[in-house]
């Protein structure tokens, strides 16, 4: 297959990086060095950044570089407020589910036990989005999975920062996931929206520096 366009690849590396928390918030980044990093000349370095600028994860400084933008406490609770909304509605209307879902829904739950094991947090966080995110697809609305879709890069950007910090929400996650998954097999739809506010609102007593 033809390579990449040099721009693409420098913005796959760059989002990649700031995704994983290789490139963490605060840490400021230059043409020369992502040119070097990635084997292409300045241009599409420039083209990348300014695409990342427009995502919101860099912020550039003219001669300086770019800054690689930290995850604020107004952005987790934005995006947790907006989670609670779409992801309850959405248990709600994925139940009953059907056994595709449930058999997806096992297969993620073991994938993320096996990643946290092997201690890869980028992993983790990319199954735990994928679990919550079927979920979402099976509620049957194709517009509100494509909003929930635009939530993507800040979720696993968050999820990772927070593993960082709280690394024993690993295994309480872990053990959410497992409930909220028998609450949707046993066709409780209650049980399973219950499951779903506490999963999230633990993120929400994090933001005001609090532990539930």
């Amino acid at each position: 297959m033809p390579a990449a366009p040099a721009a693409d690849r420098v913005y796959t590396h760059i989002k990649q990086a700031v995704l994983d928390r290789r490139y963490e918030g605060g840490t400021l980044l230059t043409e020369g060095e992502l040119a070097e990093a990635v084997g292409v000349s300045r241009t599409p370095v420039r083209e990348a950044l300014l695409k990342l600028e427009m995502e919101g994860l860099l912020k550039l400084y003219p001669k300086k570089g770019a800054l690689v933008l930290a995850v604020s406490a107004q952005e987790i609770a934005d995006v947790v407020e907006t989670r609670l909304l779409v992801e309850e509605f959405a248990v709600r209307k994925a139940v009953p589910a059907s056994p595709g879902l449930i058999a997806r829904l096992e297969e993620l739950l073991a994938e993320q036990k096996q990643r946290a094991e092997a201690g890869d947090l980028a992993a983790v966080a990319v199954t735990d989005r994928c679990f919550h995110a079927e979920i979402v697809r099976n509620a049957g609305n194709e517009i509100l999975s494509r909003l929930y879709d635009q939530l993507r890069d800040r979720q696993l950007r968050m999820g990772v920062a927070v593993m960082h910090s709280q690394p024993h929400r690993i295994a309480k996650n872990i053990t959410e996931h497992a409930e909220m998954l028998e609450a949707i097999r046993a066709g409780d739809t209650e049980r399973a929206a219950h499951c779903v506010r506490q999963h999230l609102s633990w993120v929400k007593v994090l933001v005001r520096g609090e532990e539930r």
